[in-house]
């Protein structure tokens, strides 16, 4: 060869002798952490089973001083911050609670608020029943632009700085809610951009979460606001939770320190009788869309109620339990409404009511703990307000 393509080539020889540069495994060029090197890992993967217990669920006593100033206009009690510190204090004081509740979710006046004595924090009521204080950090939502009434959950600016500050006061989990409509039957509703939206802001609310030691409770509900049926919702509901999970697993979520909160399948409270679901039906058709969609890494699935009366929630939670097939998580609750509107009904802001008030919560709260086990048989069917129907539509808290 002439001397300048010597200068060019290798020989076969040199080739041969020559020994191969390994290539790079991409994982270890990856530029953010992987989610088990978070120092906080440990923890959260052992509050987020803790609150999956067997037999044990939520109680979701976060409603806003504006909600929960609706609740009581309806029992004709002003919504002044003692009421609601006494509301709340009589529930966590129910005698045994700890016994089907795992954690609670609070507002944030409520995780700094004291008891009637000036001195006992109510956070420390919760914790004395073993039961894990969790915070609700979104700041609700807001018009999304670019879509037809469509909304985002707001709240992440500041949100580290808040998730340091409520773990410091003992908080372990936290709850973001992002809402979406089904306006259609075709599936034009929820939008594309409402979903990516709102999956991309739930998946960086729970890496802030997890950032600073608070398991997220991931909770994107499909409103059952309008007329469509069960069908349509199951494939909406399955196309938001896997964009969530798509979302999570691109933002380096450990998904074993994570809940997922969504709403149950069922049809739109304003379909015609023909299309109204039983509770086996919503309680089969939305154990599927998890299995579709839900990775088995996450310890539990954490149903809201979502209008449903307290009874019918139970009752289709007990469904769904009693079903022989694959459930590779805890299916338990995180119900509001449905734990608390025959309590509210019996306190009816009085203080010497609290003790039967108090007997209200710990029925139902029973109830939804044999239906996590599927042995529920409509013992708290009595209940004060069990029967009533807690749907507002359009719903927001």
């Amino acid at each position: 060869w002439p001397p300048e393509a010597k200068s060019r080539y290798r020989t076969p020889s040199s080739l041969a002798s020559s020994t191969p540069t390994p290539s790079p495994n991409p994982l270890d060029q990856m530029a953010h952490p992987r989610p088990h090197e978070n120092p906080f890992a440990a923890e959260l993967m052992a509050t987020a089973k803790a609150i999956g217990a067997p037999g044990k669920g939520i109680l979701a006593a976060d409603e806003s001083s504006g909600t929960i100033g609706k609740r009581f206009a309806q029992i004709g009690t002003e919504n002044t911050q003692e009421q609601r510190r006494a509301y709340r204090e009589m529930l966590f004081r129910t005698q045994g609670l700890g016994e089907f509740i795992s954690g609670c979710i609070m507002f944030e006046e409520t995780l700094f608020d004291v008891g009637a004595d000036g001195k006992t924090k109510l956070v420390s009521l919760l914790k004395d029943q073993g039961i894990i204080p969790g915070i609700k950090v979104d700041k609700g939502v807001q018009p999304l632009p670019g879509t037809q009434g469509e909304t985002v959950t707001q709240g992440i600016d500041d949100l580290g700085k808040r998730c340091a500050q409520y773990y410091e006061a003992g908080a372990r989990f936290a709850k973001w809610r992002a809402v979406l409509n089904i306006n259609d039957s075709s599936g034009a509703t929820p939008s594309p951009i409402s979903i990516k939206q709102n999956a991309e802001t739930l998946a960086r609310y729970a890496s802030i979460c997890q950032a600073n030691g608070l398991v997220p409770i991931v909770e994107p509900e499909v409103l059952m606001d309008g007329d469509h049926s069960i069908e349509t919702a199951q494939i909406i509901t399955e196309k938001v939770i896997a964009a969530c999970y798509k979302e999570l697993s691109d933002h380096n979520v450990l998904l074993e320190g994570t809940l997922l909160k969504p709403n149950m399948v069922r049809n739109g409270e304003a379909a015609p009788p023909a299309k109204k679901a039983t509770p086996a039906q919503i309680a089969q058709m939305t154990v599927q869309c998890l299995q579709r969609t839900v990775p088995p890494a996450v310890p539990a699935v954490t149903f809201l109620s979502g209008g449903m009366s307290e009874e019918e929630a139970t009752v289709v939670l007990n469904e769904m339990n009693k079903l022989e097939t694959k459930k590779p998580w805890s299916l338990t609750f995180s119900y509001g409404r449905a734990l608390q509107q025959s309590c509210l009904k019996v306190w009816a802001g009085k203080k010497e009511n609290e003790a039967a008030a108090s007997k209200e919560l710990y029925i139902r709260a029973k109830a939804n703990s044999l239906a996590v086990q599927g042995k529920y048989n409509g013992e708290a069917a009595g209940g004060a307000a069990a029967a009533a129907s807690s749907f507002v539509a359009g719903y927001s808290y």
